[in-house]
């Protein structure tokens, strides 16, 4: 059966689920935007600086949305909310599938299988936009998971505006499929390594939601 995953750590405000990792980015943007309303109600000077900076809380807000999502059955579903970038053989026999991540989309990424995390690397680099081919030399962190499938592997990518990814699991966490696992700030981009002999579901230019679309076929 779906299920739905509620147990990993958010920040919450004003009833709104947000992002773990949000608040460095969140928080002193909000509480500019208030004071700046406050002071508005008697200076002119501060509500011209009001609206820009409430828009901004605003959209940070919508950026670092974290909804509730009924879990798809399936054997790998999607870890990321975005737009199926590529589709893309490798040497090993593997097949990648790379999903570009916009500024609009959300960003916290999710356990593609049910598994145990063998491994977070992070690998320094650039930060290029994630739909440019120079995005494979960019800051990164590569996970592992020991699944029923073997050795399946994930890659966040940041991007010219995420320049932090911010794992949420450690090497050794068991995880249920559909789990969250981290979170890559603004547009960016994540790529998973199908094993050899898994048929792939989706096409290049299709919508995927993390947690809900199946990336594999039977």
């Amino acid at each position: 059966m779906p299920h739905s995953q509620t147990s990993a750590p958010r920040v919450g405000l004003l009833g709104g689920r947000l992002a773990r990792g949000a608040s460095p980015w969140l928080l002193p943007t909000v509480a500019t935007a208030a004071v700046s309303l406050v002071r508005a109600r008697k200076s002119g000077r501060w509500a011209a600086v009001a609206v820009p900076t409430t828009a901004l809380a605003a959209g940070m807000l919508w950026f670092f949305r974290d909804p509730e999502r009924e879990i798809t059955q399936g054997r790998v579903i999607s870890p990321a909310d975005g737009v199926v970038q590529s589709i893309m053989p490798w040497k090993d026999g593997r097949t990648r599938v790379a999903i570009f991540m916009s500024p609009l989309n959300v960003h916290v990424n999710r356990a593609p299988l049910a598994g145990t995390v063998t491994s977070v690397e992070h690998i320094p680099g650039g930060f290029v936009p994630a739909f440019n081919k120079e995005s494979e030399n960019n800051e990164r962190v590569v996970w592992h998971f020991d699944t029923e499938l073997g050795d399946i592997e994930m890659v966040q990518i940041a991007g010219a505006v995420a320049r932090r990814i911010v794992p949420y699991l450690p090497a050794g966490t068991k995880v249920e499929q559909g789990e969250r696992i981290g979170l890559i700030r603004f547009g960016s981009r994540v790529d998973i390594y199908l094993p050899e002999g898994v048929e792939v579901a989706v096409e290049v230019g299709q919508a995927t939601t993390a947690g809900v679309t199946r990336i594999d076929r039977d």
